[in-house]
């Protein structure tokens, strides 16, 4: 049996052993974070700054390895961060269009 295999088995039972006597207690209200649109938009902006940061990152060492080859990795770069723009602000239209019609 693989390693990887016995952790995970070891997880799955102790997640069940564990959580039996939490789905016994009755439900108390506690601190939880509210999934609102706001929530989501934060998470959106986030997401597209870290894979932002990664391309640049990947770019930059890419450029240091094969300085003949910058502008086409630039231009690769530069279509992949705004690809990412896209589809970040396309996601945060949605949300605030769920702030506003709430």
């Amino acid at each position: 049996m693989s390693r990887a295999f016995q952790v995970c088995w070891t997880m799955a039972v102790a997640l069940f052993v564990l959580a039996t006597p939490a789905f016994a207690q009755e439900a108390v209200q506690s601190f939880s974070i509210n999934l609102t649109p706001a929530f989501g938009a934060g998470l959106i902006i986030l997401g597209a700054g870290l894979g932002i940061a990664k391309i640049g990152a990947a770019a930059v060492e890419s450029m240091a390895r094969q300085p003949e080859a910058s502008g086409d990795i630039r231009g690769g770069m530069l279509l992949a961060a705004a690809l990412i723009e896209g589809a970040t602000f396309f996601a945060l239209i949605v949300c605030i269009i769920a702030i506003v019609s709430k």
